[in-house]
C-alpha cells in the first residue's frame, strides 16, 4: 500500500439477507489532509461486530444507518500520524469509530487515547472496548446482577458473551454458557471458568437448561434471539431479568424477525425483559475500563481476540460472525505500507 493511498470500503447497496462483497465498493482515494484541530489516524486494527449488519439497514434504530456511498462504519484502533489537535500527538495510539479504511481524519470527538503498553491494541476493541463496555453495563446495570444468581449467556464464546460470563463469575454467580460446537464449549468452561456449557448445535437447549439450571434462570443475557431466547424463557426463575443485547440469529433474515411465542413466561414469573445499547453508557466508559483492567491485572478476566489479516478481506471476514466461525473478539489487522 502506498503512503499516499487510502483504501476504503463504501456501502454500495442495502444488503438483502447475508452480506455480500457486492454490497460494498472497494475504492482508493488520496490520503486526506488535515485542517486546524484535526488529526490523521492510520488504521492498525478494525473491529468487526454483529451490530454492523444492522447499521447497513434503512429505518429507525438507535443510530442512523450508514448512507449509500459512505465509508462503512467500524471501530478502529490506530496510530496518529499527523496532528493539529492539542490533545493528540504524532505516535499516539487511539481508538474511535473511524470506518473501514486505511486512514481517517478526526476532530477528536469520540477519539480516545490508549496505552498499548497496558494491553495490546486489539484488546481495546474487545474486552476494553465496546464489547467489554456492553458486557459490563449489560450484566451489572441492566441485568441487576446479584451474588448467587444463576446466569445464562448465549453467544458465550463471542466478544460480549465471554466477558459477561466472567464478570458474573467474579461476582459470585453460577454461569451457564450457550455456544456452537464442542471447541467453543470447552473454551468457555476450561479457559473462562463457566460452570457449564450447552452446545446448541448438538444438544436440546431447552432440556439442557432445565438440567443445568434446576432452580431456573435468574438472568438471561441474550446475544442471539430466535429459538434460544424461546428456550430460555421456558425456564425462568421468579423475578428473572432478560437482557436483550443482540439477536445475531435474526440479522440476515429476509422474513420478519422471529419473536418469542411464550412471552407470557414474563408474566407468570414476574420477570422483566429490557433492551440495552452500550452508547447510553458512554459517560461511564472510564469506570468500566478501570474495573475490567483491574480484573485483567489480577488474572480474573481473560481476553481473547480472533485476528484475521488484510483490509481487502473485510467482507469475507465480517461473514465469520454470522457463520459462527470466530472465538472471542473478531478483529481485522490492516496491512500498512
Amino acid at each position: 500500500m502506498s503512503e499516499t493511498t487510502n483504501r476504503q470500503f463504501k456501502l454500495a447497496q442495502r444488503p438483502v439477507g447475508m452480506v455480500k462483497r457486492s454490497d460494498f465498493d472497494f475504492v482508493e482515494a488520496p490520503v486526506p489532509e488535515i485542517g486546524d484541530g484535526e488529526v490523521l489516524i492510520r488504521t492498525e486494527y478494525l473491529s468487526l461486530d454483529p451490530a454492523m449488519r444492522g447499521w447497513m439497514n434503512e429505518g429507525k434504530s438507535y443510530i442512523p444507518p450508514v448512507g449509500i456511498g459512505e465509508v462503512m462504519r467500524a471501530g478502529v484502533a490506530g496510530m496518529v500520524v499527523a496532528s493539529n489537535h492539542p490533545k493528540f500527538a504524532e505516535g499516539d495510539s487511539v481508538v474511535g469509530m473511524l470506518g473501514v479504511q486505511d486512514y481517517a481524519v478526526s476532530n477528536g470527538k469520540g477519539l480516545t487515547k490508549v496505552d498499548p503498553k497496558l494491553a495490546p491494541l486489539p484488546v481495546y476493541l474487545g474486552t476494553l472496548g465496546m464489547p467489554g463496555m456492553t458486557a459490563y453495563f449489560g450484566i451489572l446495570e441492566v441485568g441487576e446482577l446479584k451474588s448467587g444468581d444463576t446466569v445464562v449467556v448465549s453467544g458465550a464464546a463471542g466478544a460480549v458473551g465471554q466477558v459477561v460470563g466472567q464478570i458474573a463469575k467474579i461476582k459470585g454467580c453460577r454461569v451457564v454458557g450457550i455456544a456452537g460446537g464442542a471447541d467453543k464449549c470447552r473454551y468457555v468452561t476450561e479457559e473462562l471458568g463457566f460452570d457449564a456449557a450447552i452446545d446448541y448445535k448438538s444438544e436440546d437447549v431447552k432440556k439442557a437448561l432445565r438440567q443445568h439450571c434446576p432452580k431456573g434462570i435468574d438472568i438471561y443475557f441474550d446475544n442471539v434471539g430466535g429459538e434460544i431466547l424461546e428456550a430460555a424463557l421456558s425456564n425462568l426463575a421468579m423475578h428473572a431479568r432478560i437482557v436483550i443485547c443482540g439477536a445475531i440469529s435474526q440479522y440476515n433474515n429476509t422474513t420478519p424477525v422471529k419473536g418469542p411465542s411464550n412471552y407470557l413466561a414474563l408474566l407468570v414469573n414476574r420477570a422483566s425483559m429490557k433492551g440495552m445499547v452500550v452508547f447510553d453508557y458512554a459517560p461511564r466508559y472510564a469506570e468500566a475500563m478501570t474495573a475490567m483492567a483491574g480484573w485483567m491485572r489480577e488474572g480474573k478476566l481473560k481476553s481473547r481476540e480472533d485476528i484475521s489479516q488484510g483490509l481487502e478481506n473485510f467482507p469475507e471476514t465480517l461473514l465469520k460472525l454470522f457463520k459462527g466461525e470466530n472465538t472471542g473478539k473478531l478483529v481485522l489487522k490492516v496491512a500498512s505500507g
